[in-house]
């Protein structure tokens, strides 16, 4: 095999033909839809978790200042996403921009390393949705077994105090079960539920706002930026960036809108409008959530799984605290719902291109969703739920948001000098300050990552590469493509 092979690139105009010619999803998404789904997946667990644990340990009050730091960070490859979805309207996210400026092999390792982060993703947000759910239902005093709670052979403790080794976590499977059945019964039904989930979440948090504010005890904000105690990341200034690299995971979900650039009724308008909006409004929120949490409640009362809860013990008012733990469900409810849509629409880009089995970019006839790759995923996804603690779950999620985020950051740079005159809807502001900025800033956080999170990652990728050596790199739409040009010319 020619090494050239590996390296083939799709034009930019075959990539925007592609997307209005075939068997197409339904372009049913609005510029609000796309800032909602934006909003449902980055406000998460990283409001109602990050908030207080990463004040508690590394920046005190001044975690608002982590937060500004984190959502700058993130506006780097929100500007160069946000250019790339509005130039390449088609649902590939990451892997459909690097088949475009680094050639098939590198989109397809982007696109496996996408998948494993959505999936994972997805899987660690619905075992933290069952724990929310399982303490919800036990207030209305409906108890679920224990064994039927936590992953496979994990120890759980039973209503007579005897221990004992759980089965499966139910509530998480069926979390994942409802949101695929969602998501193939139709995107504008999945966009509906998504955009209630999140005007439901919004009011909860507003209510903690509007209510909190009237308790803040102007003390615990003193010192702002609490002392360094010797120790690099432990407050004052090295506390802050460490703050900023923690709560930079929070704002993962952004770069899901992207996903559905093929499903968006005006994608070249609308894409930039829901990618950045949504970023600037998540941030904004994380802000004020940030400066109320730590003024009701001293910073070191914080390193708990459920710091809003706290404050909300602060303020009151138990109608608040109810509507908090539903308002946590139900963010996390809308982040399944987004990263599952996500991975079937990467799923959907690359079966299209050959490089997987045309089974994953079938069309439902009726709905028009690719709903058989969404059933296969869903299995996937609830094996992972049901069974893997979320320890072990959640250390790859980030590392393949990075290197996603690397290499759209790149991709914008490259299509700047090799194709400056490219009708571009959206301009990334300030090249190559904003995308060079960006790869600088991801490279540093991947750097500090776990070695064992490397080497998992890298298992996963010869995985990937030995399926694309035995399947992709022989069924692939575009060497095909490129083979018949050919042998057409001589």
């Amino acid at each position: 095999m020619n090494k050239s092979h590996f390296l083939e690139k799709k034009s930019v105009d075959e990539l925007q033909a592609e997307a209005s010619t075939g068997e197409t999803l339904d372009r049913a998404l609005s510029a609000f839809d796309l800032i909602s789904l934006g909003i449902g997946c980055i406000i998460g667990a990283g409001i109602f978790v990050l908030t207080g644990t990463a004040a508690a340990q590394y920046a005190g009050p001044a975690i608002t200042i982590s937060f500004i730091f984190a959502g700058i960070t993130c506006a780097f490859a929100g500007l160069c996403y946000a250019e790339f979805a509005s130039l390449l309207p088609v649902a590939g996210s990451a892997y459909t921009y690097a088949y475009a400026t680094l050639g098939e092999i590198f989109a397809w390792i982007i696109g496996w390393d996408l998948l494993l982060e959505y999936a994972l993703g997805a899987a660690t947000v619905a075992v933290g949705w069952s724990g929310y759910a399982v303490s919800f239902l036990k207030d209305l005093g409906i108890v679920l077994p224990a064994t039927l709670t936590a992953a496979t052979g994990s120890q759980v403790m039973l209503a007579d105090g005897s221990m004992t080794q759980a089965v499966f976590n139910l509530p998480a499977v069926g979390a994942i079960a409802v949101i695929s059945l969602l998501l193939i019964i139709g995107v504008r039904e999945s966009a509906k539920f998504n955009g209630i989930i999140v005007i439901v979440k919004l009011v909860v948090i507003l209510a903690f706002l509007a209510f909190g504010v009237w308790h803040i005890n102007s003390a615990n904000w003193t010192p702002f930026i609490p002392a360094n105690t010797g120790k690099f990341g432990e407050y004052g200034f090295s506390g802050i960036l460490r703050g900023a690299g923690v709560i930079f995971f929070a704002y993962i979900g952004f770069d899901a809108v992207s996903t559905a650039a093929q499903e968006a009724k005006q994608p070249q308008r609308d894409m930039p409008i829901g990618i950045i909006g949504s970023l600037f409004i998540s941030t904004l929120l994380y802000i004020a959530v940030a400066l109320v949490l730590t003024g009701i409640v001293p910073y070191k009362s914080l390193n708990v799984a459920d710091p809003i809860a706290v404050g909300v013990n602060v303020i009151g008012l138990k109608w608040l605290a109810l509507a908090v733990k539903i308002g946590a469900i139900l963010g996390l409810s809308s982040v399944m719902l987004v990263l599952t849509y996500g991975q079937t629409r990467i799923l959907y880009s690359i079966s299209h291109d050959g490089l997987l089995p045309p089974l994953f970019s079938k069309i439902h006839p009726r709905f028009r969703t690719p709903h058989l790759s969404t059933l296969m995923l869903s299995v996937f996804v609830s094996v992972l739920a049901g069974c893997v603690p979320i320890s072990t779950l959640s250390e790859l999620v980030s590392i393949g948001t990075l290197f996603a985020f690397i290499v759209v950051c790149a991709g914008v740079l490259y299509l700047r000098y090799t194709q400056p005159g490219l009708h571009r809807p959206f301009r990334c502001p300030l090249v190559p300050f904003v995308p060079l900025t960006g790869i600088l800033v991801c490279l540093y956080l991947i750097v500090g990552l776990p070695r064992e999170t490397w080497l998992r990652l890298f298992v996963w990728l010869v995985v990937g590469l030995v399926i694309y050596l035995i399947y992709g790199q022989s069924h692939s739409v575009l060497h095909r493509k490129r083979k018949a040009q050919h042998n057409s010319s001589s």
